[in-house]
């Protein structure tokens, strides 16, 4: 599909990257987007706008990662947009894409084989062995990888070892323990954490993408965090076979086409956080 419709019909999508990855992860489909005719944004964490090798040789940035960081600047990139644009988010991006629509950002959201937001309980063994080799440094503040073994595990399982190969070395970079630990806490700490969003809000529809086969972030905890809504707002749960790295996996045109799709048409209109159009 292409762009049509009318002056509020979304032209813009946000593709929003999780850990252990940056916005390169999003290569394929923001190319794909944009030949449909859509401006498409791929916005870094603070930090991140380097390249995957430098990121790497100097994980400074990622060390001094914080999540309120992270939604100041998604904020500023999403709110200065003429109109509420279409968000994508995978994994913690799936994460931000929650909590954007919950501050009354963006028209639609879609968040793939997302990491759970606050009071979302679900830990599956599979996520508990995926994270171990990163929430082991407890009370580290700084970055740990993935070997390729574990990436394979966690994000590439269903893939042959040398695509999973392939695409670890085109896109792994290391994750803010600091960060993860707190994520991992969010749900046993009193009060409202960075992760936290009321689950009652009127906010705009929001599709959950997971992957059948996903150890990191298995199907069970998109479907905890759908039903953990309770306003009457749109929230839909679909699954397509494929590993946590979805938007890598063979025949990914049908999973990016299907989530634009559905995002064009639930689209809602109006936005008041969105900043007005120049010279409104």
């Amino acid at each position: 599909m292409t762009v049509n419709g009318g002056p509020t019909t979304p032209d813009t999508i946000v593709l929003i990257h999780g850990f252990w990855v940056t916005p390169r992860s999003w290569e394929e489909w923001k190319a794909h987007y944009q030949a449909k005719g859509y401006r498409v944004l791929t916005p870094a964490y603070p930090g991140f706008e380097v390249e995957v090798e430098a990121l790497n040789a100097d994980p400074t940035p990622i060390e001094n990662l914080t999540v309120p960081a992270v939604i100041d600047h998604l904020e500023d990139v999403i709110g200065g947009l003429d109109k509420p644009p279409i968000l994508m988010g995978h994994s913690a991006g799936g994460v931000f894409t929650q909590l954007m629509l919950d501050r009354g950002y963006g028209a639609v959201g879609v968040a793939i084989n997302s990491a759970p937001t606050e009071g979302v309980p679900v830990v599956p063994l599979s996520q508990l062995k995926s994270t171990f080799p990163v929430l082991r440094r407890v009370g580290s503040k700084k970055a740990a990888g993935f070997t390729h073994e574990q990436w394979h595990y966690a994000f590439c399982n269903t893939f042959t070892k040398e695509r999973s190969r392939q695409l670890y070395e085109r896109y792994h970079i290391p994750a803010s323990v600091r960060v993860l630990w707190g994520s991992a806490l969010a749900t046993l700490q009193p009060g409202h954490q960075d992760t936290f969003v009321n689950y009652d809000n009127d906010r705009a529809p929001l599709l959950f993408i997971s992957g059948s086969d996903d150890n990191l972030m298995p199907p069970s905890v998109q479907r905890s965090n759908a039903k953990h809504y309770k306003s009457n707002t749109v929230t839909e749960v679909k699954k397509y076979p494929g590993p946590h790295l979805l938007p890598s996996r063979d025949g990914w045109e049908e999973v990016a086409d299907d989530a634009l799709e559905w995002a064009v048409s639930h689209a809602r209109e109006g936005n008041a956080r969105q900043a007005p159009s120049a010279g409104a």
